[in-house]
């Protein structure tokens, strides 16, 4: 886990590559139930500087084709049902930057994919409620790219890498997601940590602390568990987008608990100095 953090990455006009970040984003009462994830965020977030956007991909915008959000004021969506009213009224003022997502458009579009732009888009809750807890005071630009419905492990990874050129620019990439995300458990109630939760997540720490580009790949085989984990899996791509972006970086573990019993909030964070 993350216990104590450097105080910048970014230094005087000394730019190293901005981080990449893995956040599990648990279920929407996450922006108003912080938990042990929340702090450690905002902790990482407080250590930023010079930052010149954010740019994430969330699994609650999926196109068929790669989108990227050229708005200047995105909304805050409140894209969930059946919440608590607290959570309906926060808002996420940050504004946009479309001329690095006017450079990120360009960028996927010479990795080969089909790309278009979306200057309308607000902010999914995939993409503020992290954000709220990472940067709270929301005065850095924020961008999304969209992810394709047919997106694969492999085209993810080669998403993640089409984007990391982004960082030497000063773009922190955050792929928000979620490490086990099976909704009908999590409709049931469930409190307790369910053991397969914790037997998945422990694979998939191990294939990213060991840099096992390959199991990650194929997760779907080799993962215990994988399915019941993610009976669909647009909210364990996102992994494989920060993945690909990662670059030389070795990855820390931000947060290791799991919440209403079989959401794990394993986060990772690639780009910080040891």
């Amino acid at each position: 886990m993350v216990d104590a953090m450097p105080r910048q990455l970014f230094q005087d006009n000394t730019m190293t590559q901005a981080p990449v970040l893995f956040i599990s984003h648990g279920a929407p009462t996450f922006a108003i139930e912080p938990g042990v994830l929340g702090p450690r965020l905002q902790a990482l977030g407080e250590q930023f500087s010079d930052m010149k956007a954010v740019l994430v991909v969330s699994p609650h915008w999926q196109t068929r084709d790669v989108q990227v959000m050229t708005t200047a004021k995105p909304e805050t969506v409140h894209d969930f049902g059946g919440f608590p009213a607290a959570l309906y009224k926060l808002q996420y003022p940050a504004h946009g930057q479309p001329d690095i997502a006017a450079e990120a458009a360009r960028m996927l579009a010479e990795a080969g994919f089909a790309t278009t732009s979306d200057d309308h888009r607000g902010l999914d809750h995939g993409a503020w409620v992290p954000l709220l807890h990472l940067l709270p005071n929301a005065n850095v630009p924020v961008f999304q790219v969209s992810m394709p419905h047919s997106l694969t492990t492999a085209q993810a990874l080669k998403l993640g890498q089409a984007l990391a050129p982004l960082r030497a620019q000063g773009v922190v990439i955050v792929a928000s997601g979620s490490m086990t995300h099976n909704l009908y458990e999590f409709r049931t109630g469930t409190t307790r940590p369910e053991p397969y939760v914790q037997e998945f997540a422990a694979w998939v720490r191990a294939a990213v602390l060991s840099d096992a580009k390959d199991s990650l790949v194929h997760y779907r085989e080799l993962a215990p568990h994988a399915q019941r984990a993610h009976p669909s899996e647009e909210h364990f791509l996102t992994l494989l987008v920060a993945y690909g972006a990662r670059g030389e970086d070795a990855p820390q573990v931000i947060d290791d608990t799991v919440t209403h019993g079989m959401l794990s909030m394993e986060s990772y964070v690639w780009g910080l100095p040891s």
